[in-house]
């Protein structure tokens, strides 16, 4: 039986994630009570349930500090992958005003106070503060609701196991994913942006892959990676991580982070190293709104 637990803020995208993993066959119940996590999973009868996600969040109060044990105890009998959905604080702020519904933390039953937005987004990261570092961890900032749709179902799609490796182009005007795990900066590299052929262009185009790679730079920036990689990955390996999210960053996010995570995703898959072989390696593009693409090849 595989279980998702999803978790995060309030406003983050939760719902939009239960909908897609609905759709893509999972029996989903939201906003479960943490007491009866353990239960309702001994319960379920794992031919009948061979999908289930579980949404979980700050509505519980101070039991979501329970959940990490409670998750790492199901983990010796069942696969259980966490996803945790986060988005900048002025994110959350917008949302909530552009659809005029009220924090569920922003009143509190037992003493009847009242909290500000700002005020109850705060809590709820204050109580979510254990969960955050326990799954994978999505941004969903700069993320329309169809853009995260794909990126979730096409996340789950394949079986998952041990360390996944995922790289990300993002543009540094529209500020740092918060769901990086190691940042590269690409803008000391030459700028197919100011070359008039190829402004209109991104990353994903064979002229822009041809210019960088007539640049030094940008190929031996590109080896520093893999090599980087190839050296620390059985670190993080042996400190039980499950996701390594590496951010490459340039100044639009448009060409050359672009061109530089499809070609560390290539060169990762491709490679005959074993630590490379042993993992899912996956890449998405923030600014180009691609939703995640999951190797066909994991061994």
């Amino acid at each position: 039986m595989n279980v998702f637990i999803i978790s995060g803020t309030s406003g983050a995208g939760k719902s939009v994630v239960i909908r897609a993993l609905e759709d893509a066959g999972f029996n989903c119940i939201d906003n479960l009570p943490v007491n009866l996590l353990e239960n309702l999973i001994l319960g379920l009868d794992p031919i009948k349930n061979h999908l289930v996600a579980i949404a979980i969040d700050g509505r519980q109060g101070n039991s979501i500090q329970d959940l990490p044990s409670i998750i790492a105890k199901l983990k010796t009998k069942y696969e259980i992958t966490v996803l945790f959905l986060d988005a900048s604080t002025t994110t959350l702020v917008n949302r909530f005003s552009e659809t005029r519904r009220r924090h569920p933390l922003s009143i509190q039953v037992n003493n009847q106070s009242e909290y500000s937005l700002i005020e109850a987004i705060n809590l709820e990261r204050e109580l979510l503060s254990s969960m955050s570092s326990i799954g994978h961890h999505i941004d969903t900032t700069n993320l329309s609701s169809n853009t995260l749709k794909l990126w979730v179902k096409d996340f789950v799609q394949e079986k998952i196991q041990g360390l996944t490796l995922l790289f990300e182009s993002f543009g540094y005007k529209h500020g740092i994913p918060q769901d990086v795990d190691l940042i590269f900066d690409m803008r000391c590299i030459p700028n197919p942006f100011y070359e008039n052929s190829l402004r209109h262009l991104t990353g994903n185009d064979e002229a822009v892959k041809e210019f960088l790679n007539s640049h030094s730079e940008f190929v031996d920036l590109k080896k520093d990676i893999y090599d980087f990689l190839y050296r620390w990955i059985p670190k993080y390996q042996i400190d039980g991580r499950s996701y390594l999210t590496i951010g490459i960053g340039c100044t639009g996010g448009q060409h050359r982070s672009v061109a530089m995570v499809n070609e560390l995703y290539k060169e990762c898959l491709q490679s005959s190293e074993e630590i490379f072989k042993s993992m899912a390696i996956l890449k998405r593009h923030r600014e180009l709104n691609h939703h995640l693409k999951v190797s066909q090849d994991n061994k």
